[in-house]
């Protein structure tokens, strides 16, 4: 921050004032309206599918299931709800955007908070503040500088050579076993429990600033240091569905990380794996198929690819905090995760 852009902390406290409180899908019980839901028509009638779907995945032995996250639902709210989709043995591998890992999970296991914009949004005093604006929620932008920043310490602290995303996300869930702030975070929750996550364009957030300054610094003072190999991150994902046989896709948003996961089907064909298309898939999305394709592809589309199957699967055309945490909360309270076996994928990868 320059001399010419001074903070004026008691406007940016006043700004600041309201942190966004994150759902917990444990705390009411959704069955009853998700049931009431089926029987209705339009978006209601779709979640109402949606959930089932979702719940035979849960229900299903034999189903490996990955959550996958564009946008930006976790600073809006659902932080805590895909946490407990982790510690509840309800997801088996992720793959988000690095928006959602970094800027949103590993910026609150960290110790730092997303507001509500409290007034109309002035863009250019929002910047004058230093704060950064998602619709309608705020983050510190110095606050997240610290996390590029310490995203750089941890490359920093590994040897200088390639790494999937997967495997850095791992060391960033290990770091916080003993640095971070917050018990239910993503990052962490997945380490623990030997879920992957996999960001295919893992720089496209403030991990890169931080792997960028870890990369300059390294080059001034002559020394090697770390990448990111992305084909690597494309061939482990490949390698989890060639293990897992039957799986199921959880989508919000589309964009990269569904087209990451859905081509894991292809690719292993390429390697001369038989493997079964996605039994199931829900996505949840507000992209318009008229768009020109930008992320708005439909999951009956994917078929024509080889990559899902058409039998199981659902679209709900809604904005996602709104309606997310309904299917997560009729999932958790129905129970099926109660049954299921850990995959642990993550072992997959362990070196010994």
């Amino acid at each position: 921050m320059n001399e010419q852009t001074k903070i004026n902390d008691t406007r940016k406290q006043e700004l600041l004032a309201n942190t966004v409180e994150h759902i917990d899908i444990k705390s009411f019980d959704a069955r009853p309206i998700v049931d009431a839901m089926k029987k209705m028509s339009f978006t209601s009638r779709d979640l109402g599918r949606a959930a089932e779907i979702y719940n035979t995945m849960l229900s299903d032995p034999d189903c490996s299931i990955f959550l996958v996250v564009a946008g930006s639902t976790s600073a809006g709210g659902c932080m805590d709800l895909y946490a407990d989709l982790v510690r509840n043995n309800m997801v088996d591998g992720i793959v988000a955007t690095g928006a959602t890992i970094v800027d949103m999970d590993f910026f609150e296991a960290l110790g730092h908070k997303h507001y509500q914009a409290l007034e109309i949004p002035d863009d250019d005093t929002l910047r004058s503040l230093y704060i950064d604006r998602i619709y309608d929620t705020y983050i510190d932008e110095e606050k997240l500088q610290e996390t590029d920043h310490t995203i750089g310490e941890i490359a920093n602290s590994l040897e200088a050579r390639p790494y999937s995303s997967r495997e850095f996300i791992r060391e960033m869930g290990r770091w916080l076993m003993t640095n971070g702030k917050k018990e239910n975070s993503l990052v962490k929750l997945a380490y623990e429990h030997d879920v992957p996550i996999f960001c295919p364009a893992f720089t496209d957030s403030s991990a890169g600033f931080g792997l960028v300054k870890h990369q300059v610094d390294r080059m001034k003072e002559g020394k090697p240091y770390m990448t990111l190999d992305s084909i690597a991150d494309f061939r482990e994902l490949t390698d989890i569905k060639i293990a897992a046989g039957q799986t199921g896709l959880l989508m919000i948003g589309g964009g990269v990380p569904k087209n990451f996961i859905q081509d894991t089907v292809v690719c292993a064909e390429i390697l001369g794996k038989e493997v079964d298309v996605h039994k199931y898939a829900v996505q949840i999305t507000v992209a318009d198929v008229r768009d020109g394709a930008c992320s708005s592809s439909t999951l009956q589309e994917a078929a024509s690819w080889g990559k899902v199957s058409t039998a199981m699967e659902q679209m709900v055309f809604a904005e996602a905090t709104s309606v997310l945490p309904l299917l997560a909360s009729d999932a958790y309270h129905r129970g099926h995760w109660r049954e299921r076996t850990k995959r642990r994928f993550s072992k997959l990868f362990d070196k010994n």
